[in-house]
Formats: structure tokens, C-alpha cells, sequence
């Protein structure tokens, strides 16, 4: 009996030790890149080849065959493609700092895969195996599938080289895409990028610095929200819909530390779930992509505003890396407006020239 009981204890042993060593591997992969810098040009871990399917719907463009990217399009003459940041939130309206460019240049405002009106291919996941969801969504939804995409978009159109603007966590993928595929990005600018080039510090942290601006009475909502936002080892049992709220909820905060009204995040379209939660596992907790970027080859333009100095020591990092780049603050003619995170809006007139000028000099 004793002897039976032994072999009994072994084995609960052995299971908890498993169990142990399970978790230890989740949590270290948790911390680990999935996107590895060159894996997309090879399709190495990619869910269909970069050769998208046939294009039955004009009105969208299909990027996988369960999968259609919705967009907006605006003005007449050579094709810019604006990649959007959040990560997940697509703009409601064309940017004013492009309205005056229409007549020399086509925008394509694009909703990224699983954001906006575009095919949101991942609700809930049913499976409890922490790695096999996690790669699956870093082939879904995660930054692979992301730069992909731009390269589908870049077949679909049939351009040789495309005019790239990505915007906030939009220049982060932009910047990757032109460091994957440099002899396909022809000029490539990148409004107020993400700070996601350099492993995170707490001056380009964007929710400490938010944190420093949110009334002292709001702190523990924001913290508890902040907590739950990263809360990944909890993360498979929510939906989209969770997360789309989540998303939201913390928009607000991050908003109002940037100074612009919260009710932005109230205007359709709907921002990503699964979409917006998936670049995280995509980059880890300590992304370092400076020798990535080294490799664009096209003219980069990084275009500021005078008073988003939240974001601002990571636009300086892609000044710093990038070859060649130009950096630009922006400032608005009108003193009384603020020139913050979306100058495009802020001060449409001072950001048409400087794209102007950067899209039209040989």
C-alpha cells in the first residue's frame, strides 16, 4: 500500500512539475518576440502566401480568402497608401492635411485586418494551449500578417513601389514594411511613429507619461484599468468584443492625456479586439527592431507635432536609425492651436506643405 501510494505521489509530483515548467514557458514566451524581422518576405510564418487571391469586389480589396481589407479612398493621380495607428483604430474621416494633395495623389485609408469594417477573423478562442493560440493569432492578426498585407496591397494596385504614410503605431508597422521589402517602398512618412523601436523606458513609455497628466481622484480607475489592459495571462477567455471595450476604455484615458476630447473614441469605426491586442504579443515585452530599420533604403520623412512631447523621444528614434531621415516639428500658424498627436489635423495647412514638398522633390 505504502509502496502504491509512493508511485501515486510520484506521479502528482510529476504533473506539477510539468504543469510548472508549462507556465514557466508560457510566461517566457509571453516576454518573447513572435515577429521575427525578416520572416515575412520568406512567408515563414504566414497563414496563405503573400500572392493574394483573386479581387471579385472592387470596393474592397481581399488580402487571404476569408479575409477582406475594407477602405476609403480619396482624390485622383499616384496611389499613397496611409496605414493607420491605434494599433486598431482606423480614422472616421480623411485627414484634412491631405484634402488640398488630392488633385496630384490618390489616398487609400485602409481599415487593418481586424479592425474597423474590415474581416475580423477571430472571436473567442475555444482551445486552452496558451502557445498554439498565441501563435495563431500572431499569424492572424499579429504584425507578420500586418507588413503582409501592405505587400498584397502593394500586388493588388500592381505598383512597383509604393508612397507609404503610416501614423502613430501605423509608422511603426510602416517602418517595418519598408525594412522587410525596401526595394518596394518608394518614399515613406512617418507621423509621430510609436516608440517601439527600442526596448521600453519610462520616458517613452506612453502610459506613464499619460499617468503623469490624469487628476490624482482618477488614478485608481486608470490603474486597475491599466492592469486589466495587460492582464495577458487571463487573455484567452475574453472575446473581441472584451477587448474591443477595453480598447475603448483605455483610448479614453490616453486621449485626454494628449489632450483631445475622449468622445473620439465614440466615432465609428469600431477599433480592434483581437487586432489591437495582438501586436503585443507580435513585439513582446522588450522589442528592439533598431537594426531592422537600418535596412530602409527610401527617403523617410518623420513629421512632429510642436506639442506631442509624449510621443516625441520615439520619433527621435527613428531619426536616429533610419538612414537618411528627416525629421520635422510642426508647429500651427494659429498660436491658440494645439499642434499634438494628429497634426494632420491640428494643423492641416502646415502639414500639407511639408508632405508636398517631401512627395513632390525628386
Amino acid at each position: 500500500m505504502k509502496k502504491t501510494i509512493k508511485f501515486v505521489l510520484i506521479g502528482i509530483g510529476g504533473v506539477v512539475v510539468l504543469a510548472g515548467i508549462a507556465a514557466v514557458y508560457m510566461f517566457w514566451q509571453m516576454g518573447q518576440p513572435l515577429y521575427k524581422f525578416g520572416s515575412v518576405k520568406t512567408a515563414e510564418n504566414l497563414r496563405s502566401p503573400l500572392e493574394p487571391p483573386e479581387q471579385p469586389d472592387s470596393s474592397v480589396w481581399r488580402v487571404e480568402s476569408d479575409i477582406s481589407l475594407h477602405f476609403d479612398v480619396y482624390g485622383k493621380g499616384k496611389p499613397v497608401v496611409i496605414i493607420h495607428g491605434g494599433p486598431g483604430i482606423p480614422y472616421a474621416n480623411a485627414w484634412k492635411g491631405l484634402k488640398s494633395l488630392e488633385q496630384q495623389h490618390t489616398f487609400y485609408y485602409y481599415h487593418q485586418r481586424g479592425a474597423g469594417n474590415s474581416t475580423r477573423p477571430i472571436d473567442r478562442f475555444e482551445s486552452k494551449n496558451y502557445p498554439k493560440n498565441m501563435t495563431q493569432l500572431e499569424q492572424t492578426l499579429g504584425i507578420s500578417a500586418q507588413i503582409a498585407d501592405i505587400e498584397r496591397i502593394r500586388r493588388i494596385l500592381k505598383e512597383d513601389k509604393l508612397l507609404l504614410i503610416g501614423h502613430s503605431f501605423g509608422g511603426f508597422i510602416a517602418a517595418l514594411y519598408a525594412a522587410e521589402f525596401p526595394e518596394r517602398a518608394e518614399k515613406l512618412i512617418l507621423v509621430a511613429p510609436a516608440g517601439m523601436l527600442t526596448p521600453p523606458r519610462k520616458e517613452n513609455n506612453i502610459f506613464d507619461a499619460v499617468r503623469s497628466r490624469i487628476p490624482e481622484k482618477e488614478l485608481p480607475k486608470y490603474d486597475s484599468l491599466v492592469k486589466e489592459y495587460f492582464n495577458f495571462g487571463d487573455i484567452f477567455s475574453k472575446t473581441d468584443d472584451d477587448l474591443v471595450d477595453l480598447h475603448t476604455q483605455i483610448g479614453h484615458y490616453l486621449l485626454k492625456g494628449m489632450g483631445y476630447d475622449i468622445s473620439l473614441m465614440e466615432i465609428p469605426p469600431t477599433p480592434g479586439g483581437w487586432s489591437s491586442f495582438a501586436v503585443y504579443f507580435s513585439i513582446g515585452k522588450s522589442p528592439d527592431y533598431r537594426d531592422a530599420v537600418a535596412n530602409i533604403t527610401a527617403p523617410t520623412l518623420i513629421l512632429h507635432g510642436d506639442d506631442d512631447d509624449i510621443s516625441l523621444n520615439g520619433s527621435k528614434k527613428y531619426e536616429e536609425f533610419i538612414p537618411n531621415a528627416k525629421f520635422i516639428s510642426i508647429g500651427c500658424s494659429d498660436t491658440t492651436s494645439v499642434s499634438g498627436h494628429f497634426i494632420f489635423d491640428d494643423c492641416p495647412d502646415q502639414f500639407a506643405e511639408a508632405v508636398r514638398e517631401f512627395l513632390t522633390n525628386e
